[in-house]
């Protein structure tokens, strides 16, 4: 199981911001610097649980709203592509066909 970190991070910046608080005011209530929950949000550095759970209590949140869905099982992301294939058209369909075939030719 994969974990999520940048979800992570954009869910911890988006508390903090909808309780208009700075990084620094953030950081300040964790006893952590500011660069470290600027890493955290961008998800540069991987928090250790005792912080999440700091961050948790400073936003006025629980752990589990960082947490929860934050996590992955190999090969899920095969479920969303095919979530979002179901309901294209056969012209469709032919199109995303293509356009793998040319990702498989052209490597990013």
């Amino acid at each position: 199981m994969n974990t999520d970190y940048a979800k992570i991070g954009k869910l911890i910046k988006r508390r903090r911001e909808k309780l208009d608080l700075t990084q620094a005011v953030l950081a300040e209530r964790c006893e952590i610097t500011e660069q470290y929950v600027s890493n955290i949000e961008r998800a540069v550095s991987i928090p250790s649980t005792e912080v999440i759970m700091k961050l948790a209590a400073a936003l006025d949140t629980t752990p589990d709203a960082f947490l929860v869905g934050s996590s992955k099982s190999p090969g899920e992301e095969w479920k969303a592509v095919a979530d979002k294939l179901r309901p294209l058209d056969g012209r469709k369909l032919d199109l995303v066909s293509s356009f793998i075939d040319w990702l498989t030719e052209h490597p990013v």
